[in-house]
């Protein structure tokens, strides 16, 4: 009878009589890949690291659990590691040792979670890592130490922190790091040695901090940074020979608030071809030293520079340097907004020269004239507070005040009282501070802020409210604040946006409302507003959006409505954002994304969240518009059984599909074709066919068997890498391979049989799902 049987019936029952071998473990909520030797266990509600894990694991996926701790050895079972993903995992704390048996692991992810201290034996055995992300965690302190067993380390991302302060020797050990990220902190000073031994690093950034001086002492000693970025940090001077960086090409301090910087302040870069000054706040912009032969580009755009006899000397240096010089003129009024590189230095005259020098004396020794000097050893400092001369820092952080404290040095540059029980902030709190830049009041149970209360803070850019009772604000809250930019009123107890309190604050670029309790947005509610760049109400309770919410919000960059409870794309308000570049909906109980729903952004969306809501179905023109603009397009931990039309995204440089329950079937078939076009990592894995599940969209074969599918390339042969097992006794089940094999082969047999059949099925499939 064996004799009557076909090859392939033989075949299967040739493997069939193969011993099986020791099944791998797999935890149970979670979904095992033995072929790519991966488990993933996405928001499963976990509350510590699941014990039964294969021990050739190489990739553990763990995001969106609940575990608070991370214990001694709590990987030790799975020494094969080298990916290891623990975002949004509510860790607090990280025990000496947890990472202890991790020799291999070369990728460790802990942002989005809760810890506030990098301890001195937390990462141990890490040895072989090359990229450590703690970001939107609570670091605000970095043990000696900490780093020291890294020496492999080439990113190291430590952003949207509480660092304030970076001790001496911080980041010991970093032998090969080359990027260190520490943006979005509210660091405002770092000690000489606090980037010390980092030889090997050539990119730096400390932008979105609170540093109000060049920290020149510290940065030489680096030795071979090439770019560095400062942007985003209240800087007021750079002076003479401030930088000091040879190998430095790239510098970027734009959106601070220079009013002056020294011709020869970077004149100690030799290698600089890129000066970026955008946004601050000079009149004049000189010439620089000769120290700078290769510098191409110089942007001072944004500042208020007059396109008079005093730009003269710049023009005409950028045009005998061959200079790119970018920006537009701000007066007078037959030059404005012509790009300063199209106007002639024969243009540029004044009136009266004479008249105007003594007129702008008169001005800058009128308003900047300094407050009597105090000797260097000795400052004014209220009791129970610590004031620095040098550094201009004053605080009484968690001093269990009751009421604000006076009596500051009137040379304060940063205010910190954060952790006190104010409760009430009244009118006229903070005389004789009008230098304070940034004003920090978090944790401090403030209930009322009234009208006047910051009157004469004439300077303060950054003003701290997080963490508070507040409910509402007066009208008058932030009068006499003309420079107030960055406004955080985070984690309070709004019930609607306080648009009424804006009106004072005409500087105002961003404001953070995260965490609060707001239930929808009204009409005009920024009628008074009208130049905010940055608007953030992650994780309120929106679920409406008036479709006249955003009229007056036409500078509009940056739009976080992440983590709300809103049911579908607001379309209509969006329209009146045109300048939208970064829009977030991550979290949302968006079912259904319908056609155009983003039109109305064509010409700007650079960055578009769509991830985590729970995300059904996407018209096929739901991207409409998008074209060439779109930079970014997150789309993971929804339930996309197809995607939408990628065509038209000729500019992502990243998209993100995973953990989709894609169906690899003919309705795919346009993004398996788009996949074979673009040079991007695309993550996208088959959920369906039963048979297919696991597999990259890429490497499956079914779409070829689809009309207008023959042209795609064969998909490589799976041939499985054997496991590195750390015991001869325990290989890898070579069976399960022989098995997958004879499961490609039933399907491919299918295909071939129905191929004249399954378009009309898919077809069917698609106009049952668009009427559903």
């Amino acid at each position: 009878m064996c004799s009557q049987l076909c090859p392939d019936a033989l075949w299967v029952l040739m493997l069939l009589c193969i011993p099986a071998a020791h099944a791998a473990k797999c935890p149970q909520q979670c979904v095992c890949d033995q072929i790519q030797l991966t488990v993933t266990c996405v928001n499963k509600n976990l509350t510590q690291v699941p014990l039964t894990v294969d021990e050739i694991t190489v990739k553990l996926d763990l995001r969106g659990n609940d575990i608070q701790e991370l214990p001694t050895g709590a990987f030790k079972h799975t020494p094969y590691l080298k990916h290891l993903s623990l975002q949004r995992c509510n860790i607090r704390r990280v025990k000496e040792g947890a990472f202890r048996g991790l020799g291999r692991l070369v990728f460790l992810n802990l942002a989005n979670n809760n810890i506030d201290i990098l301890y001195q034996e937390s990462l141990d055995g890490l040895s072989s890592l090359k990229q450590l992300m703690i970001d939107r965690n609570r670091v605000e302190e970095i043990q000696p130490g900490a780093f020291s067993q890294l020496g492999f380390l080439n990113l190291l991302s430590l952003t949207h922190n509480q660092l304030v302060y970076i001790p001496n020797m911080a980041f010991q050990g970093l032998q090969n790091i080359k990027w260190l990220r520490l943006s979005h902190n509210s660091l405002n000073y770092l000690d000489t040695e606090a980037l010390a031994g980092l030889f090997t690093l050539t990119r730096l950034s400390l932008d979105h901090n609170e540093l109000q001086f060049f920290p020149s002492e510290t940065m030489t000693r680096l030795p071979e940074v090439t770019r560095l970025d400062l942007s985003y940090n209240p800087m007021t001077y750079v002076g003479e020979d401030v930088v000091s960086m040879a190998k430095l090409t790239h510098l970027f301090m734009d959106h601070m608030s220079l009013q002056d910087m020294d011709n020869t302040a970077v004149s100690k870069c030799p290698n600089l071809i890129h000066l970026d000054i955008s946004y601050n706040q000079l009149r004049v912009v000189q010439p620089l030293s000769e120290g700078n032969p290769k510098l191409a580009r110089l942007n001072p755009a944004g500042n208020p520079v007059y396109c008079n006899c005093y730009l003269r000397p710049l023009r005409e240096w950028s045009i005998r340097n061959k200079l790119k010089l970018l920006g537009t003129c701000g007066g007078p009024a037959h030059l404005s907004g012509e790009n300063l590189e199209a106007v002639y230095p024969s243009d540029l005259h004044c009136q009266s020269q004479e008249a105007m020098l003594k007129a702008e004396f008169e001005e800058a020794t009128r308003v900047t004239t300094p407050p009597t000097q105090e000797p260097a050893n000795k400052v004014k400092c209220p009791a129970n507070c610590v004031c620095e001369a040098e550094t201009h820092h004053s605080s009484c952080e968690n001093r269990a005040h009751t009421k604000v404290s006076r009596g500051f040095s009137p040379n304060t540059r940063l205010l910190d009282l954060r952790g006190n029980h104010f409760h009430y902030i009244p009118s006229n709190s903070f005389p004789g501070v009008a230098q304070v830049v940034s004003l920090h009041l978090q944790r401090c149970k403030i209930v009322e802020v009234e009208g006047g209360a910051f009157s004469g803070m004439k300077g303060l850019i950054y003003l701290y409210l997080s963490e508070n009772d507040l409910s509402s604000l007066s009208p008058d809250a932030f009068k006499g604040l003309p420079q107030l930019t960055y406004l955080h009123l985070e984690k309070n107890r709004f019930t609607g946006f306080p648009k009424g309190a804006f009106k004072l604050v005409p500087s105002l670029l961003a404001l953070h409302l995260e965490n609060n309790s707001i239930p929808k947005l009204e009409p005009d509610m920024l009628s008074e507003a009208e130049g905010l760049r940055a608007l953030y109400l992650t994780g309120n309770a929106i679920e409406h959006v008036s479709p006249r919410a955003l009229d007056h919000a036409g500078d509009l960059d940056t739009l976080h409505l992440g983590g709300n409870k809103l049911k579908e794309v607001p379309t209509e308000a969006l329209s009146k954002a045109g300048n939208l570049r970064d829009l977030r909906l991550s979290g949302n109980s968006i079912r259904w994304v319908g056609p155009n729903a983003f039109r109305p952004l064509e010409r700007s969306l650079k960055e578009l969240y769509l991830d985590n809501m729970g995300l059904e179905t996407m018209s096929q023109n739901s991207l409409a518009g998008l074209g060439a603009a779109l930079r970014s397009l997150f789309l993971e931990g929804n339930q996309l059984e197809e995607v939408p039309n990628l065509q038209p995204l000729t500019s992502l440089e990243v998209i993100n599909l995973a953990d989709n329950p894609l169906m690899c079937d003919c309705p795919l078939l346009p993004l398996r074709m788009w996949i074979e076009k673009v040079n991007l990592k695309v993550r996208a894995t088959c959920a369906n066919p039963p048979e297919l599940r696991g597999r990259r969209v890429k490497d499956v074969h079914v779409f070829r068997a689809c009309p207008g599918g023959e042209s795609l390339p064969s998909p490589p042969t799976v041939t499985p890498k054997p496991a590195k097992a750390p015991k001869a006794t325990k290989p890898k089940p070579m069976h399960l391979n022989g098995i997958r094999q004879v499961k490609m082969l039933k399907v491919k047999s299918k295909l071939r049989k129905g191929s004249n059949t399954k378009p009309a099925a898919a077809k069917k499939t698609r106009e049952r799902r668009s009427t559903a």
